[in-house]
């Protein structure tokens, strides 16, 4: 009897303890959820969204439940009013998670692709990216850093909102114009084409044709339209661009296409690079063509 009860005693801390553990994780758990609720999860969301709003993407690298620094830098930084307030003005929130369970094997493979696309070895890491998906800057780990000063020291680095691009300059709008006009001045046709009149597509577009480097290539090679692929109700602008794209383009994609004769895409790229990329692939693009010109034997 003294045996069986002393035997019960001993049992309470343990019973205590693995209770008390449960409580927290259930809390834990909660305070997860409710902080992830203000964050997207999805790469290309978070980009469309710093499309839309001009606002650069805030990245958390994160493993939830297996790294310690991780939940204190949740908690003690991310988990304030000070942060919401100045994240809800200044820039998108994604949250990029591998947690050792709780996930499936291709949500695993596509944050795992994250990772190593940014070389992300440590975590915590925090990314800031623009919306073409380009690394701004870049916090590694986390030392307890009060979160005012750690604030502070990444707003520094952060650049402001920039606002909703519209294309500056007198553009040709139909591939029959740029036809036309290329016909005149004997040079290849550059086509923006975005997918709709949808606002991620139009800024996309926009940030490219008023990109000054964009811009001071294009005037000198090329004969520039920006086209949208179909309207707001989903109806094509014009056929022959679905010939030169081979397909339809979803309501958000831009896609940069040259052709010599608005019939045969000779280059193109897809519109959700930077301009620098963009830029340096059409240059790429002209030595080629120039390089192969000058060794094409004249016919008599």
């Amino acid at each position: 009897m003294t045996s069986w009860i002393g035997r019960a005693f001993a049992l309470i801390p343990r019973v205590a303890s693995t209770a008390a553990v449960m409580v927290l994780a259930v809390l834990l758990t909660g305070l997860s959820a409710q902080a992830s609720e203000e964050w997207l999860t999805d790469y290309d969301e978070a980009l469309a969204e710093s499309t839309r709003s001009g606002k650069p993407v805030l990245t958390l690298f994160t493993g939830s439940d297996w790294c310690p620094h991780c939940r204190t830098l949740e908690e003690r930084v991310f988990s304030t009013s000070e942060f919401e307030s100045w994240s809800e003005e200044h820039v998108v929130l994604l949250m990029i998670d591998l947690p050792e369970s709780g996930i499936s094997p291709a949500v695993r493979s596509e944050r795992s692709r994250i990772c190593l696309k940014y070389g992300v070895r440590t975590f915590p890491s925090v990314l800031v990216l623009d919306s073409f998906g380009e690394k701004i800057t870049e916090e590694k780990g986390y030392r307890g850093t009060p979160a005012s000063t750690w604030i502070k020291r990444l707003a520094a680095k952060v650049p402001a909102p920039e606002a909703v691009a519209d294309i500056d300059e007198p553009m040709l709008t139909s591939l029959g114009e740029a036809v036309d006009e290329a016909r005149g001045k004997n040079r290849p046709i550059l086509l923006v084409v975005s997918g709709s009149r949808d606002k991620t597509a139009t800024i996309r577009s926009a940030t490219l044709v008023n990109d000054p480097e964009f811009g001071a290539l294009a005037e000198e090679s090329f004969v520039v339209a920006a086209i949208p692929a179909s309207t707001e109700d989903g109806h094509p602008t014009d056929t022959s661009l679905e010939q030169l794209l081979g397909g339809t383009l979803e309501p958000d994609a831009v896609e940069v296409i040259v052709t010599d004769d608005g019939e045969t895409p000779v280059f193109m790229a897809s519109g959700s690079q930077s301009p620098k990329r963009i830029v340096s692939g059409l240059r790429r693009f002209l030595i080629a063509r120039q390089a192969a010109r000058q060794t094409t034997p004249t016919r008599r």
